[in-house]
């Protein structure tokens, strides 16, 4: 009886085939949000809300103040390294890099930036209307470099991440008078959800069809919210994260929607509120020791400008803390919720 077999090129044109199939691989990771995700576009606006000194920084390859509010990568650079693309992320109003730097990832975010305008409006950083214009920039840029074709396939394969919303509350919404007195917690909420929408749909007109849609974590955890607890001095505030888990639940009936009605779009809703709810109430299970408290100054209440390099009381190892400074957490928990969130991106999108 004859023996049936593959030559290696038809095998190579079967797999070859297999591969596109299975959907294109991502070319690039599009990042849009907030400082949980900004890596530097901060540094070259006029705002106070920077992170391009030391201490920040002190973990990143090279030891360098980046602009990332960190003590090394962002959750967005794990995703990137994790999907064979650049280690980190660049941001786009970096000057040093440029188009052939950003074609395999660009980053848009901006610190201290909500879904509302006069979230941005707060500390003068780039609302997120303005994150889409310099996309739109991008895109013009990148059919200059690569021509129609292979901009169009880079734009329509590519990964977005989006990572927005918790400043809307606590440095809005809690903080200043303004929207408080338009709108009760729910209608804000609501307002939030229909700025979200628009924005999706925007990117989706503009090309995207690939998407991780980041909710809100246990705001009320952060260790800035914990010492400032009147109801139970540096326990996790229960009403912000009872706040979380309701606009996280809005969020997810959003995705859910907008699934159905876009075309060809895959939006997957990433919920940090469980991954870090576990770190933070059972640290020791990945390794890590201090939740309640940062690792900059007291780990109370310094970020930003306060969390300087000469604070003597700044912790020596972050790799045993959950957060780096009082808002923001260290690159050892970004790795553990990107490594707990890509299990499922890699299967979504190849």
């Amino acid at each position: 009886m004859a023996e049936h077999y593959l030559s290696p090129s038809i095998l190579c044109i079967i797999l070859t085939a297999l591969v596109s199939i299975a959907g294109a691989k991502v070319p690039a990771i599009i990042v849009f949000g907030d400082s949980s995700v900004d890596s530097g576009n901060n540094n070259f606006i006029q705002t106070m809300a920077r992170a391009n000194f030391e201490p920040y920084g002190r973990d990143f390859p090279g030891g360098r103040p980046t602009g990332r509010f960190c003590n090394g990568r962002l959750s967005s650079d794990f995703t990137s390294e994790a999907y064979g693309l650049k280690p980190t992320v660049p941001a786009y109003l970096d000057p040093s890099y440029n188009i052939s730097d950003f074609a395999t990832g660009v980053c848009f975010a901006s610190a201290g930036t909500g879904y509302d305008n006069s979230t941005a409006g707060v500390l003068g950083v780039i609302p997120l209307w303005k994150e889409v214009e310099y996309y739109k920039e991008y895109q013009h840029k990148l059919t200059a470099y690569l021509g129609h074709r292979k901009a169009a396939s880079i734009i329509r394969e590519s990964l977005y991440l989006v990572s927005i919303g918790t400043n809307d509350f606590l440095e809005n919404y809690y903080t200043l008078p303004d929207r408080r007195s338009q709108f009760s917690i729910s209608q804000y909420q609501d307002f939030l959800i229909g700025i979200a929408e628009v924005f999706l749909k925007d990117l989706y007109k503009l090309g995207a069809r690939k998407m991780s849609f980041t909710g809100i974590s246990p705001m009320g955890c952060l260790p800035l919210e914990r010492v400032t607890n009147l109801d139970d001095p540096f326990s996790c505030a229960r009403s912000y994260n009872d706040l979380a888990v309701d606009f996280n639940g809005r969020l997810r009936r959003l995705v859910r929607k907008l699934n159905q009605e876009l075309k060809g779009m895959k939006i997957y809703f990433a919920n940090p509120y469980d991954i870090i709810w576990d770190i933070v109430t059972k640290p020791s299970r990945y390794g890590l020791e201090v939740s309640s408290s940062a690792c900059c100054g007291t780990g109370l209440f310094e970020m930003g400008f306060l969390c300087g390099q000469d604070n003597p009381l700044t912790c020596s190892d972050a790799n045993k803390f959950v957060f780096w400074d009082a808002f923001h957490p260290t690159e050892r928990t970004n790795q553990i919720v990107t490594d707990y969130f890509f299990k499922h991106l890699k299967n979504l999108f190849h």
